[in-house]
């Protein structure tokens, strides 16, 4: 090898003991083809940083173009640096991956295809060849077949992977992202895999009947230090047996931010976890540039000191980016939480109301976390709900979950559900029969809507399907294959075709074998048409 340039041997001097990292840089420049920044940092695994730095300390021997994609750099004598290339640490599933072709090739179609990444989620996608390492990955550490794999958000679609690796486990996705659970739910239907989606806000805790119910778990989840602790814990909460189970964790940070990573790693250690097991850039990345597009793979081991979970409500604020960050402004202002609470004279309000803005003088008023009034049935009569601050996606669920009369719930203006035509006529779907809803745009203020929600009871001469779809809704916390069969039993005896509660049990298992564990809290936006349909089924089929 010729010597360096000269600011190419300073930048190497100045790396020190991790000099490698820009010897992957100028191997990979070595094939002579024209290279855009952020495909040499998905390539080589180094930070943006170091590899713009590497760029500049080349600046005479590199040949520039600028074209409709962007910048993109080659070396002028690639030969100058043909032997750049060092070797490597052996990778733990590289050896492996020739056995699972099939596999490869259908998650580079599920991938490919998979919903865009949300910011406010702060989602960026793994790539399909990073979800079949993990799978394989899973599928020889542990034994798999048999066994129930919870994924604590699955953007990257690991449950799909671990699925197509190794038929003979189960997966359940816990997830806030409705396009997410019906992309992967259809997926899983198409290819014949035993994965189940439940939707919720990780914030606020698992689905009851995910709770304690998994082996193992998998999380890539924000990466503030926030965002990985409640992720993980989410995770210790679904383990059956959490002396035995593992939590895997993919997690990564800039290698200048180095007290960062300090700081996350504190948090897990405080949680009593034993880490079994880091493997350096095991998961690789379609962005995510300034922490080189990709992240390690922790293997997190509980002991007996490890908290198991914590389903209380948690400050929302886990995100790094969107409306959910840290610094982002949440929550009514005093003057608009005081206008909506003179308008609804609430005697419950739900979720983070501001303390400054109490109700009318002499009203007595019950204070109720979101978690609960998600989580359990309510007697209020007139409820008004803060969806406020990151929590808008809970709107419909919000609504099913109060029993009162009238449900007012405030949110941004700008959610998906309330900003047009198309997003209000879906939500009154998802809440109909059991609820009439009116939206009062630019109230309390022009950047949120008031959702006034009213309890309709199906008339006299509504069909028997309705009214069966009603009774479930007045039970939105209980398992919804014993709210059916219990309204099935009702419904037939009131049209003098009645059926017992062992026969009630086969036609709801027939009709809806999908249904198993979901209450209507949790059961993710897609499903809540096939509930009709099964509703129908149900009614049509009696006796």
């Amino acid at each position: 090898m010729i010597d360096p340039p000269p600011k190419l041997a300073d930048l190497l001097k100045e790396q020190g003991i991790n000099a490698p990292r820009v010897h992957r840089v100028l191997a990979a420049l070595a094939n002579g083809a024209w290279w855009s920044p952020p495909e040499l940092v998905r390539e080589t695994a180094v930070a943006h940083r170091l590899v713009a730095a590497t760029l500049d300390a080349l600046a005479d021997e590199l040949e520039h173009r600028q074209g409709n994609e962007g910048l993109r750099v080659r070396l002028l004598r690639p030969a100058d640096h043909a032997d750049s290339s060092a070797p490597e640490p052996a990778d733990p599933v590289a050896h492996l991956l020739d056995r699972h072709t099939e596999a490869a090739a259908e998650l580079d179609r599920l991938v490919a295809e998979a919903p865009r990444s949300r910011r406010d989620l702060d989602h960026v996608a793994a790539t399909a060849h990073t979800a079949l390492r993990r799978g394989v990955l899973l599928a020889t550490r542990y034994s798999l077949p048999g066994t129930r794999l919870l994924c604590v958000g699955d953007h990257d679609l690991t449950a799909l992977a671990t699925t197509l690796v190794c038929p003979g486990a189960e997966a359940v996705v816990v997830d806030v992202d409705e396009r997410v659970l019906d992309y992967i739910d259809q997926a899983a239907a198409r290819l014949g895999l035993p994965v189940r989606c439940h939707f919720a806000d990780l914030r606020l805790g698992l689905p009851a009947s995910v709770r304690g119910q998994c082996d193992l778990a998998f999380t890539d989840p924000p990466y503030t230090t926030e965002g990985v602790e409640l992720f993980v814990r989410r995770g210790l909460e679904g383990l059956a047996d959490p002396r035995r189970g593992r939590v895997l964790l993919a997690y990564g940070a800039s290698e200048s931010t180095p007290a960062l990573i300090a700081k996350t790693q504190s948090r897990l250690a405080r949680m009593n976890l034993v880490f079994e097991a880091v493997w350096p850039e095991f998961n690789r990345y379609l962005g995510a540039e300034a922490i080189g597009a990709a992240s390690d793979l922790y293997v997190l081991c509980p002991t007996s000191r490890t908290p198991a979970g914590d389903a209380s409500d948690t400050a929302g604020r886990i995100y790094s980016q969107g409306g959910n960050a840290k610094e982002a402004a949440g929550g009514l202002e005093a003057p608009s939480a005081a206008a909506v609470l003179r308008r609804v004279g609430p005697d419950t309000v739900v979720g983070a109301w501001s303390r400054e803005a109490p109700p009318e003088e002499g009203a007595r008023c019950a204070r109720v976390r979101l978690a609960t009034w998600l989580g359990s049935p309510s007697r209020a009569e007139r409820a008004a709900v803060d969806l406020t601050g990151g929590w808008e996606a809970l709107l419909a669920r919000a609504i099913l979950a109060g029993g009162s009369a009238e449900t007012h719930v405030v949110v941004p203006s700008g959610a998906p559900q309330v900003r047009d035509e198309a997003g209000q006529e879906a939500l009154r779907a998802m809440v109909a029969p059991g609820r009439d809803v009116r939206f009062l745009r630019g109230f309390p203020d022009s950047g949120h809507t008031l959702v006034v929600a009213r309890r309709c009871e199906p008339s006299d001469g509504a069909s028997p399907d309705v009214r069966l779809l009603a009774h479930c809704q007045d039970r939105a916390h209980g398992v919804l294959t014993s709210t059916l069969r219990e309204g099935l039993i009702a419904v037939a005896a009131s049209l003098g075709r009645p059926v017992n509660k062992k026969g009630a049990r086969g036609r709801v298992a027939a009709a809806a074998p999908w249904l198993s564990g979901h209450t209507l809290l949790d059961l993710p936006a897609h499903r809540f048409p096939a509930l009709g349909s099964a509703a129908e089924r149900l009614v049509a089929e009696l006796p």
